[in-house]
């Protein structure tokens, strides 16, 4: 099955009544990039930055966490319930989540119809008022209200867990 384009899922989000803001910009392979691409032109909210990483079991993880966030990989599975952490390569990003390295979102499990990857958010970004993630593409950035994100993912993938990701 082909996987989303930006521009389906934002066809999808609208469809669900949920509003965003979809801003362009030169593709960025982090959030510091994306913040220096755009020039100040992205919408007021929470920058996320996501983690894809695999556990010593083989459970795949998308780990999101505000962009400032400092995540310790070894204190990690112990708050997520994981085995030890590593980053998945980038064919199985692409085979999961259908995102290449750069472009990895909160978003992206609408691309994963088999369930293999497990979401964690992180607890207090999620009490904030936007957030701004990659519609599926790092040339842009959206800006949703978490509660629309919770929506969304538990409409197309599954409920993703809430965890204090502070240290």
């Amino acid at each position: 099955m082909p996987h989303h384009t930006p521009e389906t899922l934002l066809a999808l989000l609208d469809a669900m009544g949920i509003a965003t803001t979809t801003v362009r910009h030169t593709p960025a392979f982090t959030v510091a990039e994306a913040l220096t691409l755009a020039h100040g032109a992205l919408p007021p909210g929470v920058n996320v930055k996501n983690l894809f990483l695999k556990d010593a079991k083989g459970q795949l993880w998308l780990v999101a966490a505000p962009f400032e966030r400092q995540i310790d990989l070894k204190a990690l599975p112990a708050k997520i319930g994981a085995k030890r952490l590593s980053f998945g390569n980038p064919a199985l990003l692409m085979e999961t989540l259908g995102v290449i390295p750069g472009a990895v979102t909160p978003f992206a499990p609408i691309n994963d119809t088999a369930r293999r990857v497990r979401v964690v958010l992180d607890a207090w970004m999620m009490g904030e008022p936007r957030l701004n993630c990659h519609p599926l593409a790092n040339d842009a950035t959206t800006s949703i209200a978490p509660v629309d994100l919770i929506r969304f993912l538990t409409a197309h993938h599954q409920a993703p867990a809430r965890v204090d990701l502070a240290n």
